[in-house]
């Protein structure tokens, strides 16, 4: 493999020359990502990514991945930045089921599903949550008889993000009712496209519809696309949660060198503008507590999240601690907000009409789409539970 500097020279060089200046500079909710990758020039991004094994780098070279280490990850990931260049690719495919079966697939499931999300041609969803099992999980009801070759599956699920959008589901199924709750689970996957699938997107209150109910009447799953042993699913099941918690909580990008420089402060902008300004403080000493604060907490985190990157030489995403990075990361997320709307004043509650500019009403949707971090990929009460049972060896 080339060296640090060869490899830093030659990325940046390539980026330059294929990265459409329509992917870059690019802001979007993930709630909207389906928008910016419908979009042509997107594609084309996607395709040469792809190509280069950079849509996931560190993935096998045997699956589409790029095979790079994490230092040469960290370069590719600082070169993309240093250009603002949108991901070729996102969603559940590259942070979730992908390392998942990486982790536990078989070599056949590998070979037909792993290149496929790296070169961005399916993309997947969820099917954990059921109307009577959110976050008591293991209580869910959809079931999988098997019949021949394939599983038959009935149930609903809900809260299946993307759904609507989705080509293939890696769904959690009861298989054996009789079984202690935990050990009667199956993790299988399943195509999306197929009869007895019913889709229902949820509109949320910030007038979004990312979450879906979804319902399975007679769908069809191959046995072979059975993930690991019959029965034995929760296990499976849990460590692609933690995955997913790793990208919530911003683990899974954590910067492993030291920036160059510190970025300009966005709460602190915002209340100068809105709350004014005094020798170039912020006026209010209450704002300038607030914001201090945050910010205090917020680089606390980065850092701890960087030394935890640093300290995880393998590379691979952490256990039940990824459950303090998804829950002080959904509560940082929260407040910044938060605290954003409160400096804005009347202008961070803006929900449409000429009075409010197009970033004061973003701020309010954001505000309200927030709420919903300290939920999906498990509450906050969840989190804290796994906290003190896995981590702090508490009693239950």
């Amino acid at each position: 493999m080339k060296s640090i500097a060869e490899f830093r020279e030659g990325t940046r060089d390539w980026l330059e020359a294929n990265c459409p200046q329509e992917m870059r500079n690019l802001s979007f909710h993930w709630e909207d990502a389906h928008l910016v990758y419908s979009k042509p020039e997107a594609g084309v991004w996607l395709e040469k990514m792809a190509e280069k094994g950079w849509v996931a780098p560190t993935w096998p070279r045997e699956f589409g991945g790029g095979g790079l280490d994490s230092e040469h990850a960290q370069v590719l990931s600082e070169e993309m930045k240093r250009i603002k260049a949108t991901a070729p690719s996102s969603g559940m495919g590259l942070t979730m089921i992908g390392p998942t079966l990486l982790e536990f697939g078989s070599e056949e499931q590998k070979q037909r599903h792993i290149p496929k999300i790296c070169d961005g041609s399916v993309r997947w969803c969820q099917g954990y949550s059921e109307p009577g099992a959110g976050s008591d999980l293991a209580a869910l009801q959809t079931k999988a008889v098997i019949e021949g070759d394939e599983f038959v599956i009935n149930g609903q699920k809900i809260w299946t993000s993307g759904a609507q959008y989705a080509d293939w589901m890696f769904a959690l199924v009861r298989t054996d009712a009789e079984a202690n709750k935990h050990e009667g689970i199956s993790f299988v996957l399943f195509d999306m496209n197929q009869p007895g699938v019913t889709i229902k997107p949820i509109k949320l209150i910030s007038g979004s519809s990312p979450f879906c109910e979804t319902f399975l009447d007679n769908v069809k799953a191959r046995r072979d696309d059975l993930v690991g042993e019959m029965n034995k699913g929760w296990s499976i099941g849990k460590r692609l949660l933690q995955y997913e918690r790793s990208g919530i909580g911003g683990l899974a990008g954590a910067s492993k060198k030291k920036d160059k420089k510190v970025p300009k402060n966005e709460l602190a902008v915002l209340a100068k503008k809105y709350s004014g300004e005094d020798d170039g403080l912020i006026a209010e000493k209450s704002r300038r507590d607030q914001v201090l604060v945050h910010s205090m907490r917020e680089r606390a985190f980065q850092l701890t999240a960087r030394r935890v990157s640093q300290e995880n030489s393998s590379g691979k995403t952490p256990g039940p601690t990824t459950s303090i990075f998804k829950l002080v990361g959904a509560n940082l997320a929260r407040d910044f907000t938060e605290i954003k709307s409160d400096l804005m004043g009347i202008k961070g509650i803006g929900w449409e009409g000429d009075g409010f500019s197009e970033r004061e009403i973003e701020s309010t949707r954001s505000w309200l789409n927030t709420r919903a971090v300290t939920i999906y990929g498990g509450t906050n009460e969840v989190q804290m539970n796994i906290i003190a049972k896995r981590v702090l060896g508490l009693p239950d």
